[in-house]
């Protein structure tokens, strides 16, 4: 399938579903896909606008090119979070890379991969407004071997978000800002069994995110997110760098639990620049399951403002601090 440079086409929801197990199937976008500019202009089957752009069960599938796709989102925003549609999706397919594009203002998610195995994810553009909700940049989830590299993510919200059932993913060269940070999580949402491990994330800039490197769990969940490495990464005033959130509660009435998602085996290596938030190194985890096995290892986070020192908090996070550790952390 191939869409030519220099036009601009209109595109409602668009399925495509296999099996298709083809050697390979290739889709080239080099003009630009809009949306239709209003919500109501959608036309989808039972009103159940829930992806625009879809792709399952097609292992071998390689999309790539030069294009813009946009949902014109700022319509979408102040709708009731269930109608909004994913942008891009991939799922239940093995083998697939996607690169080159752009994406902008879509009405939630821009990409997401799920259910899929050997994914590669390269040198795409995710452009929305810092205040533009759920907008996440490349959202992943019961997903394995997959890499992220040579992306400029910006949005509302996650860069990345990492979720449940997702193992062996790099990621690597990303310029996140604005945005909430590369998140493992959030897991154990109402209780549920999430796991996530085998995660590497690496030369990375954060520029004034709401967060760096994060991993977020519910209170009441289950499941472990384990094995997982954040290093070279330099933070451009982000309100918080490093942070470790096990009493992650996202607008709801939370009650607090003995059981909680296990996270064990962290790594923060590496980790450079400054800090506009009150502190730059946050581990907040459980005392029934604490936090086991972190390692802090050459971080060197300054405050933004020349009045105020960047400041670390722990509590029940246990591990080892090695070379340099400003601000001073204790595990």
């Amino acid at each position: 399938m191939y869409v030519p440079s220099g036009n601009t086409f209109l595109l409602r929801q668009l399925k495509l579903s296999g099996p298709c197990a083809s050697p390979s199937v290739t889709i080239e976008i080099n003009g630009n896909i809009v949306a239709p500019s209003e919500p109501s202009e959608w036309r989808c089957p039972s009103n159940r606008c829930d992806k625009w752009i879809s792709f399952k069960h097609v292992n071998g599938l390689t999309v790539r090119g030069s294009g813009i796709i946009s949902g014109h989102g700022h319509k979408w925003w102040g709708v009731n979070d269930r109608m909004k549609p994913t942008a891009f999706e991939i799922s239940h397919s093995k083998n697939i890379s996607l690169s080159g594009l752009s994406f902008k203002d879509n009405p939630r998610v821009h990409v997401n991969i799920e259910s899929s195995e050997s994914a590669r994810v390269s040198n795409i553009t995710i452009d929305a407004p810092a205040k533009s909700p759920n907008t996440d940049g490349i959202h992943v989830s019961d997903s394995r071997d997959v890499s992220i590299n040579n992306c400029r993510i910006g949005t509302g919200d996650d860069c990345i978000s990492i979720v449940d059932g997702c193992s062996n993913l790099k990621i690597s060269n990303i310029i996140c800002g604005p945005g909430h940070g590369i998140s493992i999580g959030s897991l154990g949402k109402h209780g549920s069994n999430d796991n996530v491990e085998n995660i590497v994330v690496s030369d990375v800039v954060f520029i004034k995110s709401t967060n760096g490197a994060r991993i977020k769990t519910w209170q009441g969940g289950q499941g472990q997110a384990r094995n997982i490495i954040f290093e070279r990464i330099l933070s451009q005033d982000s309100y918080n760098p490093i942070i470790i959130d096990q009493f992650y509660c996202d607008h709801e009435q939370c009650t607090e639990h003995d059981s909680a998602v296990k996270v064990s085996d962290i790594i923060f290596r590496q980790i450079v620049g400054t800090s506009k938030g009150e502190y730059a190194v946050k581990l907040d985890c459980s005392a029934s399951v604490p936090c086991m096995g972190i390692l802090m290892e050459d971080v060197y986070i300054r405050s933004s403002s020349s009045k105020d020192k960047a400041r670390s908090y722990t509590s029940n996070a246990r591990g080892l601090v090695r070379g340099q550790n400003i601000p001073h952390t204790r595990l």
